[in-house]
């Protein structure tokens, strides 16, 4: 049996979850207009992975090694290069295939190689009349040095020579293709409601490059691609102290957009010397240069989507998020968390009770506060109304707004500006430590007694998400959490950190501990021959503290489960390592977002939902918090849907001991997709009218 490590790289997991998209992509039981979106999802991932992940290890002193492989930055640059190109090969072969899926429903993206003569004179005319006289195009020269090229956006690049002058006058002439005024497909004439046939915007500016510069022989011409970091330093000791918060932070939203390109992408084979020039112009390694033949960018994909809409068998069954079984939304949200704890399980169940829990907050007499933490939010978020209503009301209403949730910095600026417009108490978190904690505590006073309301929940207060992300919302009247979240608050709004609690897991300083507690328990039971088990769903497993006390676990013979989506630096099945633990994730229709914990089994078992992932940035570096599941039959319910979903043998992949991951096997079973099945357990669940 080969020998095998039990710790994978970070970058290089993550790219075998990217895999496991693109996967998607090609699952024939996935209807075509979800493969497309696949697809898309697959490059947008892999544009933000570039940008933050990629961007991040240039950083770093090319011999500087992570601690889990020992790999340098310069050794993983180059393994992730590698990995990138077969990546995206396969995803040009998928990206043909499904083009020829959409042309067998009526609808065709077109060339100039596969148009009528009257169709190109059709084109001719659209592009004088509506293109060309938006265009900006320029000549690389003296004095026109290379332009700055925006982060994500199409140029047509051609090689030109000046008709007359002898060879060796080479020029590069630039086009922008991508643009707000130009739409991204244009219809060819004849579309009917069955048929449509489009062409690229960037591939007609393209075609009629030699009428741009009508002046120069093009001798070769491409489409390009940069992609630039966006590792921007959100520190504060990178800020002018006396410097209002919000404006440095809009400062370096501003410096991001001009970061040094990391990726290079060209539609077509252009002279290597070429690739040189515009690899000099935007100081590119060639190692970062990838050849595509499908289109650069793929948001157009969402059009093509509701062009076929009227097709239903082209997309997943609609699905609507229920009313939950034990909420009666005709009475007081107040009054049924207070007689016994509440549980949402998104996007299978709606958001609304919660949000009636605001509403009804922000109106009712006896609520004097609303505390509130905000990561990422709704573009018309019903609960920043809930809490600006609350404040205009004279509720004492603390809101704290994390303006660092990356790619979200300027929606939560605009958000603290209108919230404290509304008479809100804002704060921004602790200096050098995002909150990404999902906390909301209403404090009522009734006859001179105190009592709260607590909602811990894994995932944002954000409408549009809670229908796409698997989440929990637990809201609870114990008094415990109140007082503790209570307290959370209160170090929050003194840029402290809590430093001990009994009941809630609170990173950065009683999470990590109080899990290798749990762990070391478990371990314990095992040792003297008792049943012991550990299993856990998170996003990403990376923390190495909490990874070697897992192999310690299983070398002592605790069953571990894990549900990890993405990231997972621990490889399961290691021969007198890990053959204790199984990992798997599970990617389908719906986001994998919910974090579970659970140390023991049956009805003695401890459970926690929490915002954080098994990563050090979430367990010591950030504010997270967890919370005990007291509820018995919320308990066995959470406990069963990750018993769903540890059966699930349709989206997910099991990994084996060489870190590869493979769908995991039916062999005659009944087949289980987890979502699926939940979600037709809400619609039979639900209160019928």
């Amino acid at each position: 049996m080969p020998k095998y490590s039990c710790y994978d790289n970070r970058e290089l997991s993550w790219l075998k979850f990217n895999h496991r998209v693109l996967e998607e992509a090609s699952d024939k039981r996935v209807p075509l207009c979800e493969q497309l979106s696949f697809l898309s999802i697959f490059q947008s991932n892999l544009d933000e992975f570039y940008m933050v992940r990629v961007g991040s290890l240039f950083d770093l002193p090319a011999d500087e090694k992570e601690n889990k492989t020992y790999m340098t930055s310069k050794e993983q640059l180059n393994a992730i290069f590698k990995e990138s190109r077969i990546l995206l090969h396969e995803k040009d072969v998928i990206y043909a295939k499904l083009c020829n899926k959409l042309k067998k429903n009526g609808v065709e993206i077109v060339d100039f190689h596969s148009i009528s003569k009257a169709e190109a004179d059709y084109l001719g005319s659209y592009f004088k009349a509506e293109i060309e006289p938006l265009l900006s195009p320029q000549i690389v020269g003296k004095k026109q040095p290379f332009p700055f090229l925006l982060n994500k956006a199409i140029y047509a690049v051609v090689v030109l020579e000046k008709k007359g002058e002898k060879k060796g006058g080479e020029k590069l002439g630039i086009v922008p293709c991508t643009s707000t005024v130009i739409p991204e497909l244009i219809s060819l004439p004849g579309n009917t409601k069955n048929t449509h046939r489009f062409i690229l915007s960037e591939e007609l500016i393209l075609h009629f490059m030699p009428e741009i510069f009508s002046h120069h022989s093009i001798k070769s011409k491409t489409l390009i691609r940069i992609i630039r970091s966006a590792d921007i330093d959100t520190e504060e000791d990178e800020m002018n102290e006396e410097e209002d918060y919000r404006k440095a932070m809009e400062k370096l939203i501003r410096k991001r957009s001009r970061l040094q390109p990391v990726k290079m992408e060209f539609s077509r084979l252009m002279d290597p010397a070429v690739i040189s020039k515009l690899c000099e112009y935007l100081k590119l390694d060639e190692s970062q240069v990838f050849h595509s033949e499908a289109p650069l960018k793929l948001s157009f994909i969402s059009k093509i989507r509701d062009v076929l809409r009227h097709n239903k068998e082209l997309f997943f069954q609609r699905r609507v998020p229920q009313k939950p079984a034990d909420i009666d939304p005709s009475m007081s949200m107040i009054e049924q968390i207070e007689k016994k704890d509440r549980f949402l399980s998104f996007p299978y169940e709606s958001i609304k009770p919660f949000l009636n829990l605001l509403r009804e907050a922000s109106v009712n007499p006896d609520v004097v506060s609303i505390k509130m933490t905000l990561y990422r939010v709704a573009a018309n978020s019903k609960v920043v109304e809930s809490l600006i209503e609350a404040a205009e009301n004279g509720k004492d209403v603390v809101v704290l707004v994390e303006l660092r949730a990356r790619f979200d910095e300027e929606n939560n600026i605009e958000w603290s500006r209108r919230l404290e417009d509304a008479g809100c108490r804002i704060i921004y978190g602790l200096d050098k430590m995002k909150v990404h904690s999902k906390l909301c505590l209403i404090t009522k006073k009734k006859d001179n007694e105190i009592s709260y309301i607590t909602q811990i929940g894994t995932g944002n207060y954000n409408e549009k998400t809670s229908e796409m992300y698997t989440d929990f919302s637990l809201m609870t009247a114990h008094e415990g959490i109140g007082l503790e979240a209570t307290h959370v608050f209160n170090s929050l709004c003194l840029g402290q950190t809590v430093k001990e609690t009994k009941y809630l897991l609170v990173a950065p300083n009683c999470l990590q501990n109080k899990l290798i507690d749990m762990m070391n328990a478990e371990i314990s039971k095992a040792k003297a021959g008792e049943n012991a088990y550990i299993g856990v769903k998170v996003n990403s497993l990376t923390d190495k503290k909490l990874i070697k006390k897992l192999i310690e676990a299983s070398c002592a013979g605790v069953k571990v489960d894990l549900l990890v989506r993405g990231i997972s630096c621990l490889i399961a099945g290691v021969p007198n390592k890990t053959q204790n633990i199984t990992v798997r994730s599970i990617v389908g229709r719906f986001l994998e977002h919910h974090r579970i914990y659970m140390f023991g089994s049956g009805d003695d078992a401890k459970v926690y939902i929490s915002s954080a992932d098994f990563m050090t940035r979430n367990t010591l570096k950030r504010v997270e918090i967890g919370v005990p599941v007291m509820d018995s039959g919320i308990k066995k319910r959470i406990m069963n849907i990750f018993d769903l979903m540890m059966r699930d043998n349709v989206k997910a992949r099991l990994q084996h001991p060489d870190g590869t991951y493979y769908h995991a096997e039916v062999r005659g079973e009944e087949e289980i997709n987890s979502q699926e099945q939940l979600y037709a357990e809400a619609y039979e669940n639900a209160p019928k009218k």
